[in-house]
């Protein structure tokens, strides 16, 4: 090749080096992350979305299960965050670091993977985490404990009651002391030279007909009246679907003093499922019959016993025994035998009261939301021997506290634990 040809070739590469660089900057402005949207619509699927699936673990602009989310989309490629989003495991097995470090930050917990959710979807999740809750991040932690507390247990009646009293006390108290106060005035003046009006005036007699009619006295009572009221409404509201003392009669009399108390037969032993599955499940007649083909009568009776005989009658029939339910949580609620019982080693008698003493079953305690926490408040953590909540354990004993690890030390007061 010629030097002149070299030297013509010269403008031609600098042209195709030049459309070669402005190609990439147009890929790059193209490839460029998509921009968060602040608009309304964007916020309210966003906060949907959040609440759904994200709630539980996440606040946006403080730490908690996970981190901090305010913020994200400037500390993370939005591409990044979309596949973490929907498989964070996938993107920590591939060994990007910043997936590993979040991933051993928090104590290797897994997030759970979102691959229903879409680009789209991911985006709006975005726009309410960057634009909205902002409620949350003006509440002061003692505001946040204020909230926890009325959620949770409300104002119980017995409350409203004493103050109701103490109220009816002092309003006496206050009406006897203004008396004394009166009748010793009066007394002082009457000892003083004053003319006869002022004296007709000092000793004037109360007229109980124009107190009753006067507009102070329809005030209060009134006010006593909205406020009885209000307190039978109030009671009323708390009392709603809770069973406690509730007593049902049975198709038969089956007596737990008898079987469980003077037997000390174990609840276990009939209740099949308490330890193995969400609910403790009602005997068969089978598992009577263990028993029963033998026992036919009470000690020092002959024959077959009425209530025993219905045992057999079910058998023969093919019939189940239609046991009146007593404990009965609603269905919004979720409650596992197996986890109080087996894992948490809960005694019966800590929820169902003094069960071997009952001829009759009923709902010892009141099973309200407001009793539940309280339990999960007060009761420690069964860690013995159980290698799940070493780590756990360890965590406890590293912030210091001086309190033993507790049921509401692992998210026993989690909403989503009873609530999903």
């Amino acid at each position: 090749m010629s030097i002149k040809r070299s030297l013509l070739s010269v403008p031609f590469r600098f042209c195709n080096m030049a459309l070669i660089f402005f190609l990439l900057i147009g890929i790059n402005a193209f490839a460029a992350d998509p921009e968060v949207s602040d608009s309304d619509e964007a916020v309210k699927a966003g906060e949907s979305l959040f609440n759904a699936n994200c709630k539980t673990c996440h606040k946006l602009d403080q730490k908690f299960t996970g981190p901090a989310l305010r913020g994200v989309s400037d500390r993370r490629d939005i591409a990044w965050i979309q596949s973490f989003v929907k498989n964070s495991q996938k993107v920590i097995q591939s060994g990007d670091p910043t997936a590993t470090a979040l991933f051993a930050e928090f104590n290797n917990t897994v997030m759970p993977a979102h691959q229903f959710l879409s680009d789209d979807d991911v985006m709006n999740l975005l726009s309410y985490i960057e634009f909205g809750g902002k409620e949350e991040a003006a509440a002061t932690p003692a505001e946040g404990a204020a909230g926890a507390a009325t959620a949770t247990g409300g104002v119980p009646s017995e409350y409203l009651t004493i103050i109701l009293a103490v109220l009816v006390v002092v309003l006496l108290l206050i009406l006897i002391v203004l008396g004394l106060i009166v009748s010793v005035l009066t007394k002082y003046l009457n000892k003083q030279p004053l003319e006869e009006d002022d004296k007709e005036f000092i000793n004037q007699k109360t007229d109980l007909k124009k107190v009753f009619r006067s507009d102070a006295f329809i005030i209060i009572i009134t006010a006593i009246v909205i406020a009885l009221v209000a307190k039978t409404a109030i009671d009323g509201l708390f009392s709603v679907g809770v069973q406690q003392g509730y007593q049902p009669t049975q198709p038969i009399a089956f007596s737990h003093k008898l079987h469980a108390g003077d037997k000390e037969i174990p609840c276990q032993y009939c209740h099949t499922g308490v330890e193995i599955g969400r609910s403790a499940n009602i005997p068969s007649p089978n598992i009577c019959m263990n028993c029963h083909m033998h026992i036919q009568n009470v000690e020092g009776k002959e024959g077959v016993s009425t209530e025993i005989q219905k045992i057999y009658d079910a058998i023969d029939n093919d019939q189940p025994i239609e046991w009146v339910r007593v404990h009965n949580l609603p269905d919004l609620a979720y409650f596992n035998h197996s986890q109080h019982v087996k894992v948490g080693q809960i005694e019966c008698q800590t929820c169902h009261g003094p069960i071997e003493e009952m001829e009759v079953v009923g709902q010892h305690s009141a099973l309200t939301m407001g009793w539940c926490i309280d339990c999960h408040r007060k009761t420690d953590i069964q860690t013995a021997g159980n290698e799940y909540y070493d780590k756990l354990v360890q965590l406890h004993a590293e912030s210091k506290s001086k309190d033993a690890l507790k049921v509401k030390d692992i998210g026993g007061l989690e909403c989503a634990k009873c609530h999903y």
